[in-house]
């Protein structure tokens, strides 16, 4: 019988959701699960300090002390990871996990299946990931990432309700969607535990990730790739600012505010010159979106 290890950290319950129901169509299997977590855990729903305060440690991928975990066994034929995306890097527990010694143990030389669920930018954390797992000496062999399909904007309006509040269900002024991965995309998740099991008996994982795809499971947005991109490299000025500085509270307010303008006055202008200039790099984009979608 084949072994599966889970190994997930999740603040609001929704990663396990949809795990719960990637897993669902694998029967005849024996599946571990291994929640992770630091030994200070961040708190959920977040404090408006809690939250950025986590962002230069989040950014530039200090690990943090895990909580001791036991396995009864090491011997999986596959390993499934479940994490969080913060400041376009993965969640710091789970950042922590893969550079931990025990992390890597766990992973050298085992196939691995990312999961993520995000608002909507996921694409820089998962290169941070890939990185990380060519550490551990991991195969990647397919990559599922759903994300809230309304509009950028909208989804910051709802993504901030629901972290300060911890209530996912809860329309903002009435009149707001529900914030995070559509119910009908958790739901629907199952479709790609129909995809893992044949690869899961054979353990030749050739064409998975393009089958993932192909049934849409990589949700990718060119716009906001580019978005990622630019942020990502001044999320970097920002963080090595910050980290380590006596004026680390101050720092963080300007932070604040930077990323309150490059939300609602940055992105709309971005967003507009990307449009105009896209005919001219058209051929970068596309190759882009293979490299991030297909390629593992």
């Amino acid at each position: 019988m084949k072994r599966i290890l889970v190994v997930y950290y999740t603040q609001s319950g929704q990663l396990k959701e949809i795990i719960d129901s990637v897993l669902s169509p694998l029967t005849e299997v024996t599946i571990d699960f291994l929640p992770i977590d630091t030994t200070e855990p961040f708190l959920f729903p977040w404090t408006d300090e809690a939250f950025f305060g986590a962002f230069p440690e989040s950014y530039l991928q200090i690990p943090q002390p895990l909580k001791p975990f036991q396995l009864a066994h090491t011997d999986y034929d596959l390993v499934i990871l479940g994490y969080q995306v913060w400041y376009l890097s993965p969640s710091i527990p789970f950042n922590s996990f893969l550079q931990s010694e025990a992390g890597k143990q766990l992973l050298q030389g085992k196939p691995v299946i990312t999961i993520s669920g995000t608002r909507n930018m996921w694409v820089m954390a998962h290169q941070k990931v890939k990185k990380l797992l060519t550490d551990c000496g991991a195969h990647l062999v397919g990559n599922i990432a759903l994300t809230d399909r309304h509009h950028n904007h909208i989804s910051v309006i709802t993504i901030v309700q629901w972290l300060f509040s911890g209530d996912k269900n809860k329309r903002y002024l009435g009149v707001f969607p529900k914030a995070g991965v559509a119910d009908k995309d958790i739901q629907g998740a199952s479709v790609y535990g129909t995809l893992i099991a044949p690869h899961l008996q054979t353990g030749d994982y050739t064409g998975l990730q393009q089958a993932i795809v192909a049934h849409g499971g990589v949700h990718y947005k060119r716009f906001l790739v580019s978005a990622e991109k630019k942020g990502n490299r001044l999320f970097g000025i920002w963080a090595k600012m910050i980290y380590g500085s006596k004026k680390r509270k101050f720092l963080l307010k300007c932070f604040r505010i930077y990323l309150y303008i490059a939300i609602w006055v940055l992105m709309p202008i971005v967003w507009l010159l990307y449009w105009i200039t896209y005919p001219l790099f058209f051929w970068k984009v596309e190759r882009d979106k293979k490299k991030f979608t297909i390629e593992n």
